[in-house]
């Protein structure tokens, strides 16, 4: 296969569509009041709706439908004020109906957009079109049991009815590495809005990659290669690689049969992660495959704008708009709210009450990105359960602004407020240290000057780096010295003596 070459030297434009589907964070199962807790044990979680038995009926979840239409909103999509039901029929073991109930032509919602932006500059910003964002219910899941070494296929129905929201984008994207930020800030909206858990290891959140090249030909024309459909991604950076791996293979076979190509009919591939290559699955199919029909047994469903104008109310700031506001009202740097923002809500809530009551917006972001993020990775931990509160982590900063002790002496500081939330002055009378005045630190500094001569001639041949000399020395003198302030006080007396 030839070699991948940079999107800036590539003959051809990667052309990139997403189709996501997203479990909706409710308790009960789309059309009936089975759990959708996970982890139960197989075909526990079930009644004659989930299992598709004759006579029984489906009965709508509006919290599920409310949950949706709370994604759509926040996807910048037009709301249908008018929504039904529709069966999609297709033949699978995990499928016990014979058909799934989704939403065909006429979705609650279309024509939306969601912007990605790369706060390191690698990609420029895309605003990325949503076709449509739709309600349906999800099927069951097959067991293959490899390991044991017979090939048997076992079923579990927990999941059939678990309502899924799935949004379909624009073939918008133009490179793998653009497709995986969009959905990391997809994700993150989700999340925000408290619509989805996002949790792609327990199926909460699964992604099928529409990809094909488009490429310029002497003659004017546009050649382009067919659509695959990529499945079995089971992670962001899995989409990554997959999406990669698909444009390589779709670039080698094009140069070796390009004069073919227009008769390859589209396709659907699995991911296969451990090889890292995608592999044949089946023709890709097309909506008429699936002989849509309204489904009889549910009533459509309206939508008022008192309804809408609620949900809006309920959102609050999306990330994309967050991290503006972040920027303008604090006064950080856009890289600075992309990390502040990407570690969710609460975190965003704990940095801005910082903030607030320090009166420096990037002194907090740097506390809150080195010290504290640092400190909840090591303990597993999350910012709701962070035993320092915004007002102690507060003062313990402005004690540093204020001379009081030097940044090192303050993470000693906070290390010991961690347990059990004391607060910096509890520690800091634990501790025993003290604030040193400037009697005593011009005192210590006359002390040590006398005490380094060659120091001295350092500094006054012009290498003022060498006062860091002195540092160690005033320490031993008084292990609550400020390093910061003995380097500026012997500069000055040293000029004073000149």
């Amino acid at each position: 296969m030839p070699q991948f070459i940079s999107a800036a030297q590539s003959p051809f434009t990667t052309i990139v569509g997403l189709e996501v589907h997203v479990q909706l964070q409710t308790q009960t199962k789309l059309f009936c009041s089975c759990s959708t807790r996970f982890g139960a044990a197989p075909n526990t979680q079930v009644c004659p709706v989930c299992i598709g038995l004759p006579g029984s009926l489906p009965v709508m979840n509006r919290q599920a439908f409310l949950l949706a239409v709370k994604a759509a909103l926040a996807l910048d999509c037009t709301i249908a004020p008018f929504t039904k039901w529709d069966r999609k029929n297709y033949f699978y073991p995990d499928l016990p109906k014979g058909y799934q109930i989704s939403q065909f032509d006429l979705p609650f919602s279309s024509n939306g957009t969601l912007e990605v932006v790369d706060p390191k500059g690698a990609f420029a910003p895309r605003r990325v079109g949503i076709v449509r964002v739709h309600l349906e219910e999800d099927a069951g899941k097959s067991l293959h049991d490899e390991t044991a070494g017979t090939g048997d296929t076992r079923i579990d129905l927990n999941r059939a009815g678990t309502p899924l929201c799935e949004i379909v984008t624009q073939p918008d994207l133009r490179s793998p590495q653009e497709a995986r930020a969009w959905l990391n800030e997809l994700k993150l909206l989700l999340e925000y809005l408290s619509v989805s858990d996002c949790n792609m290891q327990e199926g909460s959140l699964r992604v099928d990659a529409n990809v094909n090249l488009h490429i310029p030909q002497p003659d004017g024309r546009m050649a382009k290669t067919p659509i695959v459909e990529i499945k079995n991604m089971n992670s962001f950076r899995s989409v990554e690689r997959a999406l990669i791996y698909e444009t390589k293979r779709q670039w080698g076979e094009w140069q070796e049969t390009h004069a073919e190509m227009g008769k390859t009919p589209k396709q659907t591939r699995g991911w296969d992660d451990p090889a890292g290559v995608t592999r044949a699955q089946r023709h890709k199919e097309e909506s008429s495959d699936y002989r849509y029909f309204p489904e009889p047994d549910l009533v459509p469903v309206t939508v008022s704008f008192e309804q809408l104008a609620d949900l809006r109310a309920s959102m609050g700031e999306p990330p994309v708009a967050l991290r503006k506001s972040l920027e303008k009202r604090l006064s950080i740097s856009a890289y600075d709210a992309d990390v502040l923002v990407n570690q969710g809500r609460a975190f965003v809530d704990y940095f801005e009450e910082l903030a607030s009551i320090l009166g420096v917006g990037k002194l907090a972001s740097n506390w809150m990105q080195q010290d504290v993020m640092r400190t909840l990775k090591e303990r597993g931990d999350t910012i709701t359960s962070f035993p320092i509160r915004p007002a102690g982590l507060a003062n313990l900063i402005s004690r540093v602004t204020a001379g009081d002790f030097d940044t090192s002496r303050a993470r000693e500081i906070f290390a010991e407020m961690l347990v059990g939330g004391r607060s910096a002055a509890d520690v800091i009378a634990t501790l025993g240290i003290a604030f040193v005045g400037d009697d005593e630190l011009i005192s210590v500094c006359r002390e040590i000057i006398a005490a380094n001569p060659k120091i001295v001639a350092d500094i006054q041949g012009g290498k003022e780096q060498a006062a860091a000399g002195f540092i160690g020395h005033a320490k031993k003198k008084n292990p609550n010295i400020n390093p910061s302030k003995v380097r500026a006080m012997c500069i000055e007396l040293i000029r004073a003596i000149q």
